[in-house]
């Protein structure tokens, strides 16, 4: 899409939104600025999709999402420059009616999205070094492999703490106050009592341990009751205690809580969930891939994966791989497939320049958004090559009971994170059968489309055997020259110079 200049993108952005009254919140992802308007009458969708730098706009999960792709957060501090707008606590809604799925699927992302990065380089840190201890290249008793899977295992060791500072800010709670719980969830005492056949007691009280170190569910639940809290301490005490009262309280109540109540039932409620994803996996596991590769890239499309990421986390945290994630290198790489074909055959040349960068960042990074709503899903076909192609190959990578063992984007790179459970051939296979079938399909039935109107313009007239100018390109919606297309000067046939007389 060439040098976009996001300072002149923003204010043009916020004019045709209605401007900044108009926007309750706002938030950004790996590839969307994520509006909250208050009157979505008041924005003026095709105007903000013409812009230069604009993918796409799509309504979804109660917010005006425009897809910009690898550079969003190049315009979201342009935006945040100019208006008194940032990542809002709570990420409302602006007073409008929120059904409870596209709450849950809002609420997970603002969890989620600050640390994703973060997550996703230290995952491939630590497949990467999984693959040099089975290849032999690290010792893995040597303290430079120690080291290094410190670096890469202590976000996923100490991952409740990553997540209180997040939900904190979501529930509007003390964050630290919220760290604090988590630090002792995953208290090097706690984690031991976890594992001690000893039964362990509260004032007389029995308590179920557990083990919560990379656990997801718990802290979130925790730091959400944590919110309330806090909110009724805030009422209750006076002033001169207020300060460090509320959080003494808090500490006091909420760790042995979590523990006691909210630790063990939120846990179970997980692994009841994943048992009955492992257990469609583990009848018909071809299904299960099949299922996921086909409309993983659909969830996308619609903000729904969200829903799967705290499954596959506790799934890696608890089991140590997540069955629901084999599919997805499938389900990704087959987009970008399409949207490769897509490169190669279009005529025109807007479409190549965003087919190309997208197909490149879906191969390597995993984020395909900018090809799916720039180039696949415009043109239909390529989407629904790219579905086949996922589903296919999804269901040939889950038969050989592939599994992402660390938690990283499904792509090139992101193989690295495959090599622990199941047939890492077979994950090799069906990846590869997904980008044959998304590539050659739409190869060979994908749309041509017409040159832009710019390029036709510079095209240069033929002149004929007769002495006349023939234009080989026609503006688009003019009849079709009868010429083929020539950028150079030259002579026809005299065949073909007979038939314009």
């Amino acid at each position: 899409m060439g040098s976009v200049d996001y300072k002149a993108l923003a204010p043009q952005i916020l004019e045709r939104v209605g401007g900044e009254a108009n926007i309750a919140s706002m938030a950004h992802c790996a590839t969307r600025l994520r509006l909250t308007l208050k009157d979505d009458a008041l924005a003026d969708r095709a105007a903000v999709e013409k812009l230069p730098g604009v993918i796409a706009v799509m309504p979804a999960g109660g917010q005006f999402q425009v897809v910009i792709g690898n550079n969003v957060p190049l315009l979201y501090e342009q935006m945040t420059a100019i208006t008194a707008l940032g990542d809002a606590h709570d990420a409302g809604s602006g007073g409008k009616p929120k059904n409870l799925l596209n709450g849950f699927i809002e609420l997970i992302s603002s969890i989620f999205l600050p640390v994703l990065w973060t997550l996703v380089g230290a995952g491939l840190l630590k497949a990467f070094l999984a693959l040099t201890g089975t290849l032999g290249w690290l010792d893995p008793e040597a303290t430079t492999y120690t080291i290094l899977n410190a670096a890469a295992d202590a976000m996923f060791m100490f991952l409740p703490i990553f997540l209180a500072v997040t939900s904190a800010k979501r529930f509007r709670a003390n964050q630290f106050t919220s760290m604090a719980i988590a630090a002792a969830l995953v208290y090097p005492t706690i984690v031991a009592l976890a594992a001690s056949p000893e039964p362990v007691t509260f004032f007389g009280i029995p308590v179920v341990m557990m083990n919560y170190t990379s656990s997801v569910i718990p802290i979130i639940i925790a730091v959400w009751v944590q919110s309330y809290l806090e909110r009724g301490l805030g009422k209750v005490l006076p002033s001169w205690l207020r300060n460090f009262g509320t959080p003494l309280i808090t500490l006091a109540v909420m760790v042995p809580l979590v523990l006691m109540t909210i630790g063990p039932v939120t846990t179970i409620a997980a692994q009841a969930i994943s048992g009955g994803v492992s257990t469609l996996f583990a009848f018909a596991p071809w299904l299960g891939g099949a299922l996921m590769g086909g409309f993983w890239q659909v969830f996308v499309l619609f903000g729904l994966h969200w829903g799967f990421v705290p499954i596959m986390m506790n799934d890696i945290g608890t089991l140590g791989y997540s069955v629901l994630g084999g599919p997805l290198i499938a389900a990704v790489l087959a987009q970008a497939g399409a949207a490769l074909a897509v490169a190669i055959r279009t005529r025109s040349a807007k479409r190549r320049e965003v087919a190309a960068s997208g197909a490149l960042s879906g191969f390597v990074a995993g984020v395909t958004e900018p090809v799916i709503y720039g180039v696949n899903l415009p043109l239909k076909l390529p989407f629904y090559f790219g579905i086949a192609g996922g589903a296919v190959g999804g269901a040939i990578a889950s038969a050989g009971g592939s599994a992402m063992d660390q938690f990283v984007f499904p792509s090139l790179l992101g193989l690295a994170g495959y090599t622990q459970h199941g047939s890492f051939v077979l994950q090799l296979v069906g990846t590869g059968v997904a980008i044959l079938i998304g590539f050659g399909l739409t190869l060979v039935w994908g749309p041509r489309e017409t040159p832009d109107a710019d390029d036709e313009a510079d095209e240069v007239p033929v002149v004929t055997a007769a002495g006349q100018s023939v234009s080989l390109g026609s503006p688009r919606g003019a009849a079709a020259s009868p010429w083929p297309t020539c950028r150079t000067r030259c002579s026809p046939p005299a065949a073909w110079a007979a038939a314009s007389r």
